[in-house]
Formats: C-alpha cells, structure tokens, sequence
C-alpha cells in the first residue's frame, strides 16, 4: 500500500466508513457518531505522522515536512499554490481539492472535513510537534480555497 496514492487510500477508506458511519448514525445519532469517527481519524493521523517521523532518515524539520507534500498531491489529488517556504514557514493555498470533490461524490460530504481535513494537524502532532499548522478556511467548507500555514516553533525547554 506505500505505492497507492493517498487520494486512492482514502477512497478505499471512505467505502468502508461509510457504512459503518452510517449504523453509528442510526444506532448514536450524527452527533455522537462524527465524534467518535473524527476521534478516531485524529487518533490514526498522529500514529501516521509518527511512523513518518520514525521513517525518516534525515531531522523530521519543516523542510522535510514539506518534501512529503507530493504524497498528497500525486495524481492531482491537490492543486496548491506555494506562497512561501523557509526553515520555519510552509504556507500555500490549495486551488482545487479532489478529497472534497470525492466525498462530495460519495455522499460523504457532510464528514469529508472528519475523513480528511482534521488529519492535517494531527499528522503534525505524531511528525513533530514543533510543527504548527494554522488554516481559516477550507475547500471542503465551501471555501474557495484552503489556506495551509505551516511554522516550525521548536519547543525551547
């Protein structure tokens, strides 16, 4: 599976959910059952930044932060525009998102933001978590882009 796009790994991913989600609704209610779905996507995008982390052969810095980014994008997955990047700043927007364009098509719209958007952070946290992400606004939320601002703030202790 390292081979597989990551667009392809959540379309898999979000045709198993979906049923599930959808007897957690039932059984839970929405509320109850998004809370438990986006815990548990949390909980699984820290344990992915961390084998990440532990893979890397170099420091888990912005820099090699960045250089992950064409997992995400290949097979334009993402259409982003880099604004700037340096040593403790990565921020670019995405143009197009075609994780938003598959929920939507899947009927999942509604937890696109659960199944995809909440990972970026978390992924952070199990990277390193020097490594702050801030975003106002996204695609999936009906934005007209999503503004990705990444900084390294080493923790100084």
């Amino acid at each position: 599976m390292e081979d597989l796009p990551i667009i392809e790994l959540r379309r898999i991913e979000a045709n198993i959910i979906k049923p599930i989600y959808d007897e957690m609704v039932q059984s839970l209610g929405k509320e109850k059952a998004q809370e438990i779905l986006g815990q548990a996507i949390i909980r699984n995008a820290v344990e992915h930044g961390a084998s990440h982390a532990n893979g890397e052969n170099s420091a888990n810095d912005l820099n090699a932060f960045a250089a992950l980014l064409p997992q995400w994008t290949k097979n334009d997955a993402l259409e982003i525009d880099v604004i700037s990047q340096s040593d403790s700043q990565f921020d670019f927007n995405v143009t197009r998102c075609r994780y938003s364009e598959m929920y939507q098509e899947m009927g999942l719209g509604e937890i696109g933001h659960l199944l995809s958007c909440n990972r970026d952070g978390s992924f952070c946290d199990g990277y390193n978590p020097d490594i702050k992400l801030t975003r106002t606004q996204t695609k999936m939320s009906g934005a007209s882009h999503c503004d990705f601002r990444y900084a390294y703030e080493p923790n100084k202790e």
